[in-house]
């Protein structure tokens, strides 16, 4: 069976046993501020287990993207030195919501795996929970007997907590669980050493294929246990890992989920894939290594882009630029890909996966060119990393101690340049350098524990006042009578918060773009600020830095009116200019990102120029005559999703929406949208486009303001105009007198060039007198009173013009002092001369220092007393040339 049709059967299967085929969450976590990325199955059904909300249905099934490279679950090192750990990997789950548990889950696993599958049953074993007497919890002997209806009783383990209690975090639902593995093994070693004795034992051929998880405990913040209010399953069995068994491979790798990009980069590369040599063959080992760290990165980087997150320098975007920039690396360094090669491999994952996961075939033209730029860049900034490597091997380099590159310097070049410390080593041993390992261990776990501390978030367990679910009144009314329903409190790196559910809020919970709302909580006797509100999967939940004495009181929740009404104009505004974005640029413009404030709007496109003043101005314009029009709002609340794409409405770029949806409609702009909107155009006032520029590859940013701001900006803009006219005498036309003050000044500009040209060609000519030749160079070494671009043309000419010269020029520029080395190319040459490393010892006399290249090289200083001395100094040196 192909990938594609084992994918299917296990759908098919679930819907046998009336599952609703669910699709897949995106692999970027929107609603969750414990997670970057969905890496495990069950994260979109977390509410349902822990009660907060009830699903639609009782049992479910899917296959999930997941993405484990950071926090708990960190497999990157691991991706491509073994043949099983990966990035990005699929997830197939079926789940029940407090309706089947152990029974069935167990038998329909050992159904599908053996008579559908076809799996041999000599080669599986189960491990069941044995219980735990920390958390005074006795061995799962339910599961162990419905196992020993199933299979031979010696197949059946009994496993420690470590293996078989599945939690999601530090808190939260989690139960024991009951893993199928499967022994892949041929028959001659299975015959010499039972699989038993190799289960959870990190054996390569004996693996674990699935985990079924009894959920009925909640991990509490103090590390005790509650009996959950229902008993849910949560099964999750790796894509990846099922398909190498039934494809009867030793790795995944070999399956064809992952071999049509291997062979692609054969293609490439001119280089061979060849696993079954990889192990008396270092240079195989190394070719293989890379051709599976880039096809798994491939899969992690693409769905990623595709739903919705773009690489950059923080959060979640740079974990994906690692990544990225780590299948690069492994090209360049041991491919031999010097030129962007991952976007390629692109069209081929579409073929692979877009028909399960049609968000990759729709953003397949971002997805490249997004990758495309990033290789791009990192490209040069690799052969940046390599000079500046190559800079500190050389003899006499502060870099180096004891013959070893300073272990700050590796690290540097580790985490800024994204050298791997292999490719550093064996650089420095081309120059006979060792490097600082220990030091570079200490720099980076220094890195550690800065990431650890800043991401540390302390979280008390939620108290419960009221059983329910949160009710958003914000849409018809900015104050309300409620009550709270639970609170928590949370220690973070700023110090103590508190979170609090509303029975009914007004708050708008930040999403879409849209930031949160603040406000008031008042009682009758006290008065607590919201600082900020946003979503935890169903939950709004109200931030503040206390807690109301009375939690149990009736409480008055007012949104801070003025901050929603500003909020509200750039809401609008962000989709007035979408439309009017695309009625001037084309219909492929699409939103790739939003950012709505009460202080301005921002706003990522598709695009693939610069947009024109002109065009600007045309967006303006459409815009700012729909807010004159005075368009009314007209709102959808709950149209079904088919009806609300065939009215023309817009989804957002990396948003998952349900079967019902709410949708905007100003005129002719329409749009899938949970935010907060004007009642009509006109509340906007005015609309400017204050910024335009790049983020990422055909991805455009524009920022614009509205309604005060725009005014303020524009009362702004007068005053600067009336300035001007005053320091210019008040002219009738202003613009005139600005282009002859213009054209004045080049021409005074000019006829100073002029005169630097001249005055430097006279001073070239003197020193050019004022060589001497020494042991058969020419040296010269002169302070002159002349500026710092001058010097450096001297210079330059005079190492061109003067055969073996060597020169030391010295200037004091500004009060500031300068000194230059520089050798003709012949003479650097034949004596090894390094113009850094002599420039250092000179410009200690003026408290400097400098580099530059090994023929030339400049230092600036702070001590222009110190000029004399560095030009004796510079004597001396020369005269040792």
């Amino acid at each position: 069976m192909t990938a594609n049709e084992i994918r299917q059967q296990f759908l098919d299967f679930f819907r046998s046993k009336q599952h609703e085929i669910v699709p897949s969450a995106p692999i970027v976590v929107k609603n969750d501020p414990t997670l970057m990325f969905t890496n495990a199955g069950m994260n979109q059904f977390k509410d349902y287990f822990l009660g907060n909300t009830k699903s639609k249905w009782s049992r479910v099934a899917d296959t999930q993207k997941c993405l484990r490279v950071s926090g708990k679950h960190n497999d990157l090192e691991e991706v491509g030195v073994d043949t099983y750990h990966h990035t990005m990997f699929e997830m197939l789950g079926n789940w029940s919501f407090a309706d089947y548990f152990k029974k069935e889950a167990i038998e329909w696993a050992w159904e599908l795996l053996t008579e559908v599958y076809k799996i041999d049953k000599t080669r599986l074993y189960v491990t069941v929970f044995g219980g735990d007497e920390k958390d005074g919890l006795a061995s799962d002997t339910d599961a162990e007997n419905i196992w020993k209806g199933i299979i031979t009783p010696s197949r059946i383990l009994h496993c420690s907590k470590k293996d078989n209690f599945w939690e999601m975090g530090d808190t939260g639902p989690c139960g024991p669980c009951t893993e199928i593995h499967v022994d892949c093994r041929s028959d001659e070693e299975r015959a010499k050493q039972s699989g038993h004795e190799l289960v959870n034992k990190d054996h390569p051929q004996v693996i674990e294929i699935w985990n079924l998880v009894f959920i009925e405990f909640n991990r509490m913040a103090d590390g005790s246990l509650h009996k959950l209010p229902a008993q849910h399953v949560d099964t999750g069995m790796g894509f990846e890992r099922l398909t190498r068994v039934l494809q009867g491979k030793t790795s995944n790798y070999d399956t064809d989920i992952f071999q049509p990009y291997i062979q692609r980069l054969e293609q490439l590369s001119g280089k061979k894939y060849r696993p079954e040599i990889e192990e008396q063959d270092a240079e195989a080992l190394k070719i293989n290594i890379a051709m599976r760290v880039i096809a798994d990165h491939l899969r992690a980087i693409s769905f990623t882009i595709a739903d919705g997150q773009l690489p950059s320098n923080n959060g979640a975007g740079y974990v994906i630029r690692r990544i990225l920039r780590r299948a690069v690396r492994y090209g360049y360094q041991s491919l031999n890909l010097k030129e962007p090669f991952l976007h390629i491999l692109v069209e081929e994952l579409v073929r692979q996966m877009g028909g399960q996961f049609p968000e990759l075939t729709a953003q397949k033209d971002l997805v490249k060119k997004v990758i495309f730029e990033e290789e791009q860049t990192f490209g040069r900034t690799l052969e940046t990393g390599l000079r500046k490597l190559e800079g500190y091997c050389q003899k006499g380099s502060a870099a180096i101690v004891n013959d070893s590159l300073k272990g700050e310097v590796v690290f540097e070049l580790y985490d800024t340049f994204g050298f791997p410390i292999d490719l550093t080593r064996l650089i420095a041993a081309s120059y006979n350098l060792k490097i600082d390992e220990s030091g570079f261990e200490t720099e980076l776990e220094k890195q550690k524990n800065r990431s650890r501390q800043a991401a540390e978030v302390s979280q008390g367990d939620w108290v419960v006042l009221k059983e329910g679910e949160p009710e958003f009144v914000g849409y018809d009314q900015l104050e309300t009578e409620t009550s709270i329903l639970r609170y928590r409190k949370v220690t973070g790196k700023l110090g103590d918060l508190y979170h609090i559910v509303l029975e009914k809020t007004p708050f708008y919970a930040e999403g879409g773009g849209q930031v949160g709302d603040t406000g008031l909580l008042r009682s009758a006797n006290e008065e607590i600020e919201i600082t900020d509100t946003k979503r935890e999967n169903t939950l709004i939940i109200q931030y503040a830095k206390s807690l109301p004495e009375n939690t149990s009181a009736t409480f008055t929740a007012s949104v801070d009116a003025g901050k929603r009404r500003e909020t509200q104009n750039n809401h609008s505004a962000t989709h007035l200019m979408h439309e009017a974005l695309r009625e001037v640029l084309g219909t492929h413009v699409e939103q790739r990102g939003s950012l709505v404030n009460d202080r301005y709007l921002r706003f990522d496109f598709s695009h693939f120029s610069k947009v024109t003043d002109e065009e600007i101005k045309q967006v303006e314009d459409l815009v700012n005559t729909k807010i004159r029009k005075n368009l009314s709002l007209e709102e959808f609340r709950a149209m079904p999703i088919d009806q609300a794409k065939a009215m023309g409405a817009m989804a957002l770029f990396g948003e998952k929406y349900g079967d019902e949806v709410r949708v905007i409609k100003f005129g002719s702009s329409v749009e899938l949208c949970g935010g907060t909107h004007v009642p009509s155009t006109a509340q906007i006032g005015k609309f400017k486009i204050t910024t335009e520029g790049s983020v990422a590859a055909g991805i455009r940013r524009v920022e614009a303001i509205t309604g005060a701001a725009a005014d303020a900006f524009y009362a702004e803009q007068e005053e600067l105009l009336n300035d001007l006219k005053a320091l210019l005498g008040n002219p009738k036309d202003l613009k005139k007198a600005v282009e002859e003050l213009l054209t004045a000044n080049k021409e005074q500009q000019e006829q100073l060039e002029e005169a630097r040209k001249k005055q430097a060609t006279e001073t070239k000519n003197l020193l050019k007198q004022k060589f001497t030749l020494t042991n058969g160079v020419n040296t010269l070494c002169e302070r002159v009173d002349i500026d710092p671009a001058s010097l450096k043309d001297i210079v330059f000419q005079l190492r061109n013009e003067v055969e073996n010269a060597a020169i030391v020029i010295g200037t004091i520029y500004s009060e500031k002092p300068l000194v230059t080395v520089a050798f003709s190319d012949e003479l650097a040459k034949a004596k090894s001369l390094n113009a850094p490393t002599i420039i250092k010892e000179i410009a200690a006399e003026i408290n400097g220092g400098g580099g530059g290249q090994l023929f030339y090289a400049t230092a600036g200083g702070k001590n222009p007393a110190g000029m004399d001395a560095a030009m004796q100094k510079a004597r001396e040196v020369l005269a040792t040339l």
